[in-house]
């Protein structure tokens, strides 16, 4: 309950002189949920409430205030301590990662290895882990390590990560369109072409080089 009312009491003082409806708006939260939140219970029920992640992103993105500050005080990264890391995997290895309901599966030359994982700020501390090594996200649960594309087939919406091209994932239309560039730039570099010559021409090199 102190616990509650000092997150509820913190949070007001993010507001500020800002307006419930106004906080509303730009989260896409209930002023009067925000206000509950705030108090630390609902003025309904009186019961205890406490913002989840999700909860707490909108607000930190409608107060410009870190989203990892807020999980902190909310008590959210003590959990992220009981995530098990599989020490083997290495990120640079692998090929492309893929999330589940309460699982992440790595696959990679080696095969595919599956980790459970209970906590939500895990997941969202790992994906930050992710992007910082050149992780891209091209579907809803899908990373791929841009490192590792060996050839970029965007008429069929394809990625693919051995030289033999066998192993390859499907890539969504708006991310293909997103990361269009950069996916040819890496698959440039990932086969020891020059990243600067000209799209059309790097097409044909690489497409001899996966012919069968």
């Amino acid at each position: 309950m102190e616990h509650g009312n000092q997150l509820g009491k913190f949070l007001e003082s993010l507001r500020g002189k800002m307006s419930l409806r106004k906080v509303a708006s730009k989260s896409g939260l209930s002023h009067a949920y925000i206000r509950d939140l705030e108090l630390g219970r609902n003025r309904t029920t009186n019961d205890i409430i406490k913002p989840s992640p999700d909860t707490l992103r909108k607000l930190s993105q409608a107060y410009q205030y870190p989203y990892t500050d807020l999980l902190m005080k909310a008590g959210y990264l003590e959990e992220a301590s009981s995530m098990q890391t599989n020490r083997d995997i290495r990120l640079e290895h692998i090929w492309y990662v893929e999330f589940g309901a309460k699982s992440i599966k790595y696959y990679s030359a080696e095969g595919v290895v599956e980790e459970n994982v209970e906590s939500l700020v895990a997941f969202t501390s790992f994906i930050e882990a992710l992007m910082e090594q050149q992780f891209a996200k091209v579907d809803m649960h899908l990373f791929v390590n841009l490192n590792k594309i060996k050839k970029y087939a965007p008429a069929e919406g394809k990625l693919y990560f051995d030289e033999h091209a066998d192993h390859y994932v499907g890539i969504a239309a708006l991310p293909q369109m997103k990361y269009h560039q950069t996916l040819l730039e890496y698959e440039a570099r990932n086969n020891g072409l020059p990243a600067e010559v000209e799209a059309g021409s790097r097409r044909s090199s690489l497409k001899t080089k996966f012919l069968t």
